[in-house]
């Protein structure tokens, strides 16, 4: 049973990883479930056999929660300081998803190209201030996908301490 358990933790880990870099998937909240599973089976512990914590859980959820809202007002607020509007985050939504099929460059790239685009056909502002609000855009999609990615490869390595 501790096997099934385990492994269940570590497919929430892994889950919880390509989440926070894939749209449409909660990254960190399923991470976290991987350690709620290890914590309500008790089949947490380290090496040293060391229980882990309600503690440990709390800490982690309450990050998975702060990561998860700085994750929306992120890229939002990149977009606005370069001048950009809400076409441009949109653009990088629209990029991104579309960008999936050549992962993970496409994502980058097209992220990148559809806040640009967005931003260059409505507004009718400029090239030079459409690229100005893609580059804002494309600093906090990547900020935000890099503080979530942070999070769950932390909590997978918490998961694999725990689970073996």
């Amino acid at each position: 049973m501790d096997a099934i358990i385990s492994i269940l933790a570590i497919l929430a880990g892994i889950i919880g990883v390509a989440g926070s870099i894939l749209p449409g998937l909660p990254g960190t909240p399923v991470s976290w479930v991987g350690l709620l599973i290890l914590y309500i089976w008790g089949s947490g512990t380290n090496a040293a056999g060391d229980e882990m914590t309600l503690k440990t859980l709390i800490v982690w959820g309450i990050v998975v929660a702060v990561v998860s809202v700085v994750d929306y007002f992120v890229p939002i607020y990149f977009t606005k300081v370069t001048g950009g509007s809400k076409y441009a985050e949109r653009g990088a939504i629209v990029g991104l998803i579309a960008g999936i099929i050549l992962t993970p460059i496409g994502m980058i790239l097209g992220s990148f190209l559809g806040a640009f685009l967005f931003e260059l056909y409505y507004t009718r502002q400029g090239a030079m201030q459409a690229l100005k609000a893609a580059v804002g855009s494309f600093l906090g999609f990547i900020t935000g996908t890099g503080l979530k990615t942070i999070v769950a490869v932390l909590i997978m390595w918490k998961i694999i301490v725990f689970a073996f």
